[in-house]
Protein backbone atom coordinates (compact mmCIF):
# COMPACT_ATOMS: atom_id res chain seq x y z
CA UNK A 1 0.00 0.00 0.00
CA UNK A 2 1.11 3.18 -0.75
CA UNK A 3 0.40 6.72 0.97
CA UNK A 4 1.01 10.03 0.14
CA UNK A 5 2.06 11.53 3.55
CA UNK A 6 2.26 15.17 2.99
CA UNK A 7 4.73 18.12 0.55
CA UNK A 8 6.45 19.42 3.59
CA UNK A 9 8.39 23.31 3.24
CA UNK A 10 10.24 22.39 5.96
CA UNK A 11 12.46 19.45 6.90
CA UNK A 12 11.54 20.22 10.74
CA UNK A 13 7.56 19.44 9.58
CA UNK A 14 8.57 15.90 8.52
CA UNK A 15 7.44 13.24 10.72
CA UNK A 16 10.26 11.14 12.30
CA UNK A 17 10.20 7.55 11.50
CA UNK A 18 11.78 4.58 11.92
CA UNK A 19 11.36 3.71 8.19
CA UNK A 20 14.09 3.81 6.08
CA UNK A 21 14.23 6.76 3.67
CA UNK A 22 14.96 6.76 -0.21
CA UNK A 23 15.46 10.19 -1.45
CA UNK A 24 15.37 11.32 -5.06
CA UNK A 25 17.10 14.38 -6.75
CA UNK A 26 18.08 16.02 -9.78
CA UNK A 27 17.32 19.17 -12.50
CA UNK A 28 14.33 19.76 -13.04
CA UNK A 29 12.91 18.08 -16.36
CA UNK A 30 15.29 15.46 -15.77
CA UNK A 31 12.22 12.74 -14.84
CA UNK A 32 12.38 12.39 -11.56
CA UNK A 33 8.43 11.75 -10.91
CA UNK A 34 8.09 9.62 -13.44
CA UNK A 35 10.68 7.64 -12.43
CA UNK A 36 9.38 7.06 -8.83
CA UNK A 37 5.93 6.40 -10.18
CA UNK A 38 7.72 3.57 -12.51
CA UNK A 39 9.44 2.28 -9.43
CA UNK A 40 5.97 2.18 -7.32
CA UNK A 41 4.26 1.07 -10.09
CA UNK A 42 1.82 3.22 -8.99
CA UNK A 43 1.07 7.58 -10.22
CA UNK A 44 1.63 8.71 -6.88
CA UNK A 45 4.15 11.75 -7.89
CA UNK A 46 2.84 14.54 -9.92
CA UNK A 47 4.23 14.59 -13.73
CA UNK A 48 4.50 17.57 -15.48
CA UNK A 49 5.99 19.29 -18.59
CA UNK A 50 7.00 22.21 -16.94
CA UNK A 51 10.26 22.60 -14.91
CA UNK A 52 9.86 23.09 -10.82
CA UNK A 53 6.55 21.59 -10.52
CA UNK A 54 8.12 19.24 -7.37
CA UNK A 55 8.30 22.61 -5.05
CA UNK A 56 8.12 20.67 -1.59
CA UNK A 57 9.88 17.65 0.06
CA UNK A 58 7.19 15.15 -0.84
CA UNK A 59 7.04 11.89 0.87
CA UNK A 60 5.33 8.64 0.21
CA UNK A 61 5.33 5.56 2.59
CA UNK A 62 5.45 2.59 1.50
CA UNK A 63 3.36 -0.72 3.23
CA UNK A 64 4.81 0.68 6.52
CA UNK A 65 8.46 -0.11 5.84
CA UNK A 66 9.89 2.29 3.63
CA UNK A 67 9.13 5.95 3.01
CA UNK A 68 10.00 7.50 -0.69
CA UNK A 69 10.93 11.36 -0.74
CA UNK A 70 10.84 13.22 -3.94
CA UNK A 71 13.22 16.44 -3.56
CA UNK A 72 12.23 19.66 -5.47
CA UNK A 73 13.90 19.94 -8.67
CA UNK A 74 17.55 22.13 -9.23
CA UNK A 75 19.01 24.02 -11.85
CA UNK A 76 16.22 24.77 -14.23
CA UNK A 77 12.78 25.85 -12.78
CA UNK A 78 12.01 29.06 -13.80
CA UNK A 79 11.84 31.22 -9.95
CA UNK A 80 13.66 33.56 -8.24
CA UNK A 81 17.15 33.74 -6.83
CA UNK A 82 15.76 33.86 -2.75
CA UNK A 83 13.53 30.57 -3.97
CA UNK A 84 16.27 28.53 -5.66
CA UNK A 85 18.10 29.29 -2.81
CA UNK A 86 15.68 28.67 -0.24
CA UNK A 87 15.05 25.30 -1.97
CA UNK A 88 19.01 24.52 -2.13
CA UNK A 89 18.97 25.14 1.71
CA UNK A 90 15.92 23.10 2.57
CA UNK A 91 17.54 19.91 -0.10
CA UNK A 92 21.31 20.48 2.12
CA UNK A 93 19.36 21.08 5.51
CA UNK A 94 17.04 17.12 4.23
CA UNK A 95 20.02 15.46 2.98
CA UNK A 96 22.63 16.43 5.90
CA UNK A 97 19.95 15.58 8.81
CA UNK A 98 17.45 13.04 7.86
CA UNK A 99 19.39 9.85 9.72
CA UNK A 100 17.08 7.40 8.00
CA UNK A 101 18.21 8.61 4.74
CA UNK A 102 20.16 5.15 3.24
CA UNK A 103 20.44 6.31 -0.30
CA UNK A 104 19.91 9.56 -2.56
CA UNK A 105 19.41 8.74 -6.09
CA UNK A 106 21.15 11.38 -8.18
CA UNK A 107 18.79 11.36 -11.73
CA UNK A 108 20.70 12.69 -14.44
CA UNK A 109 19.36 12.63 -17.85
CA UNK A 110 20.44 10.25 -20.24
CA UNK A 111 20.67 12.65 -23.39
CA UNK A 112 22.50 15.78 -22.30
CA UNK A 113 24.58 14.16 -19.50
CA UNK A 114 25.75 15.80 -15.79
CA UNK A 115 25.45 19.62 -15.70
CA UNK A 116 27.35 21.54 -13.36
CA UNK A 117 24.35 21.53 -10.69
CA UNK A 118 24.64 17.90 -10.79
CA UNK A 119 28.77 17.70 -10.25
CA UNK A 120 27.98 20.22 -7.56
CA UNK A 121 25.81 18.08 -5.76
CA UNK A 122 27.84 15.38 -6.01
CA UNK A 123 31.06 17.27 -4.94
CA UNK A 124 28.65 18.47 -1.88
CA UNK A 125 27.80 14.73 -0.74
CA UNK A 126 31.26 13.31 -1.04
CA UNK A 127 32.50 16.26 1.14
CA UNK A 128 29.63 15.47 3.42
CA UNK A 129 29.88 11.73 3.70
CA UNK A 130 25.63 11.23 1.86
CA UNK A 131 25.63 7.91 0.10
CA UNK A 132 24.61 8.45 -3.13
CA UNK A 133 23.85 6.61 -6.26
CA UNK A 134 23.78 8.26 -9.82
CA UNK A 135 20.79 7.21 -11.94
CA UNK A 136 20.66 8.02 -15.82
CA UNK A 137 17.29 8.49 -17.20
CA UNK A 138 15.66 8.67 -20.68
CA UNK A 139 17.49 5.74 -21.98
CA UNK A 140 15.09 4.89 -24.33
CA UNK A 141 15.83 8.40 -26.02
CA UNK A 142 18.33 9.92 -28.45
CA UNK A 143 21.43 11.08 -26.77
CA UNK A 144 21.81 15.11 -28.32
CA UNK A 145 24.82 15.80 -26.15
CA UNK A 146 28.45 14.18 -27.77
CA UNK A 147 30.73 16.20 -25.30
CA UNK A 148 29.19 14.49 -21.93
CA UNK A 149 31.22 14.72 -18.44
CA UNK A 150 32.12 11.03 -17.68
CA UNK A 151 31.24 10.51 -14.38
CA UNK A 152 33.85 8.58 -12.36
CA UNK A 153 33.02 6.41 -9.04
CA UNK A 154 36.78 6.61 -8.24
CA UNK A 155 36.68 10.05 -8.14
CA UNK A 156 33.65 10.39 -5.84
CA UNK A 157 34.16 8.73 -2.28
CA UNK A 158 30.32 8.88 -1.55
CA UNK A 159 29.02 7.35 -4.54
CA UNK A 160 28.09 3.90 -4.94
CA UNK A 161 29.80 2.14 -7.97
CA UNK A 162 27.04 0.95 -9.82
CA UNK A 163 25.62 3.71 -11.83
CA UNK A 164 21.95 2.54 -12.97
CA UNK A 165 20.45 3.51 -16.22
CA UNK A 166 16.85 3.45 -16.70
CA UNK A 167 13.79 4.41 -18.93
CA UNK A 168 10.16 4.77 -16.81
CA UNK A 169 8.43 4.78 -20.37
CA UNK A 170 10.03 1.42 -21.25
CA UNK A 171 10.17 0.20 -17.84
CA UNK A 172 14.28 -0.24 -18.06
CA UNK A 173 16.31 -0.47 -15.02
CA UNK A 174 13.27 0.13 -12.94
CA UNK A 175 13.40 -3.48 -11.17
CA UNK A 176 17.26 -2.79 -9.86
CA UNK A 177 16.18 0.32 -8.06
CA UNK A 178 12.81 -1.75 -6.33
CA UNK A 179 15.93 -4.07 -5.51
CA UNK A 180 17.78 -1.53 -3.54
CA UNK A 181 15.24 -0.05 -1.99
CA UNK A 182 13.13 -3.17 -1.06
CA UNK A 183 10.22 -3.05 -3.11
CA UNK A 184 9.33 -6.26 -4.97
Amino acid sequence: MIKFVGGFERVCDLPETQFPEYAFAGRSNVGKSSLINAVLNAPVARTSNTPGRTQTLNMFNINDKIMIVDLPGYGYARVSRDTANQWLLRFQEYITSRRQMKRLFILIDSRIGARDSDLELMKFCDVNGISYQIVYTKKDKRIREKDQVAIDADSHPAMVNDVLETSAEKKYGIESIRAIIGIK
